[in-house]
């Protein structure tokens, strides 16, 4: 099954009654034409004369998820309790599941799906699905709302996914330096790397340095790093690498925190600028690196503009730590 192909669902239930039977169309309806799953029922397939028994086994075979709808009758037939004539279907298809629970306990039970419908209890969940001790779907309106934690299993994607771990701070409370570099980049531009550079007669071994890959291309280089929210101060010293192409050139730093510029620094060779930056609370730190004046590219930021007769910028951030 592809990304965009719709989850192919088998619906399992007993004939209770004309309104329990009328009510699980209603639902295997809804997240057909509403949610857009692949749902398959029996009350679709009575148009021809059929074998209901290979029909039944290549469903639950072919199904991504199957969907068990609990009720009084269901729960007899599963759980063995009923008499061999009492619907042979449902008590066929639950034989199945069992087995396919025995033999693989952890993907079957992510795969098959106890639904509680309007009207209905969890005690009539049959007791091989564990109704107390393993997730249940009860199902109290057809709607979107109504439908989503069922939705989300069969997706994976649910209402609260894990967020993104940040640097482990080694659970001491007194705050410690992180190397920027470290952290998670969302994005940068070509020519942007990490490595050693120096500046001003410094060396500093875990800089973030601009370098364009082209000799003609001049513009904004930048970096885009995930903070979270779990750091309080940027520290840096900005400026020209000692060996430069452009030992004249002058560069531009600028730090922006969510969106707002908050600091900026004009460098050059032997002029490196500190820079010390309040950050608390800020969820994402983005520096632009570019010679002053350099026009912008009608590309967006992640291209280098061309200009006639000059050079590219070449900056680094010695040693950028985050505390």
């Amino acid at each position: 099954m592809t990304d965009r192909e719709a989850p192919r669902v088998f619906v399992t239930y007993s004939h209770d009654s004309p309104e329990h039977k009328e009510l699980v169309h209603e639902f295997a309806s809804f997240l057909r034409t509403a949610i857009g799953l692949d749902v398959h029922l029996d009350l679709w397939y009575d148009n021809v004369r059929r074998d209901w028994s290979l029909w039944a086994t290549e469903n639950l075979a072919k199904a991504d998820f199957i969907l068990v709808i609990a009720s009084p009758a269901y729960k007899e037939r599963a759980d063995g309790t009923a008499m061999p004539h009492e619907g042979r279907g449902s008590q066929f298809e639950a034989a199945i599941i069992r087995d396919n629970l025995t033999r693989d306990l952890r993907r079957e039970t992510e795969r098959v799906l106890p639904v509680v419908l309007p009207g209905r209890s969890i005690d009539e969940i049959p007791a091989f699905l564990n109704a107390h001790s393993t997730t249940r779907y009860p199902v109290v309106e057809f709607t979107e709302a109504g439908v989503a934690d069922l939705v989300a299993a069969i997706t994976g994607q649910g209402q609260y996914p894990m967020p993104r771990r940040g640097t482990w701070l080694g659970g001491t409370r007194e705050a410690r330096e992180v190397p920027a570099g470290e952290l998670p980049w969302l994005c940068a531009s070509n020519g942007v790397r990490r490595g050693p550079a120096s500046i001003g007669g410094t060396r500093f071994e875990e800089s973030i340095v601009l370098r364009p890959t082209s000799p003609t291309a001049t513009g904004t280089g930048f970096v885009e790093l995930e903070l979270g929210g779990n750091y309080q101060r940027f520290s840096t010293v900005a400026g020209v690498p000692d060996d430069a192409a452009d030992k004249f050139q002058v560069g531009r730093v600028r730090v922006v925190l969510d969106g707002t510029p908050r600091a900026q620094h004009d460098v050059a060779a032997g002029k490196p600028a500190t820079i010390d930056l309040d950050v608390t609370g800020a969820r994402l730190l983005r520096v632009e690196m570019s010679r002053p004046g350099a026009s912008a590219s009608p590309f967006g930021s992640t291209a280098f503009v061309v200009r006639r007769g000059g050079r590219p910028p070449e900056l680094a951030l010695g040693d950028p730590t985050m505390t």
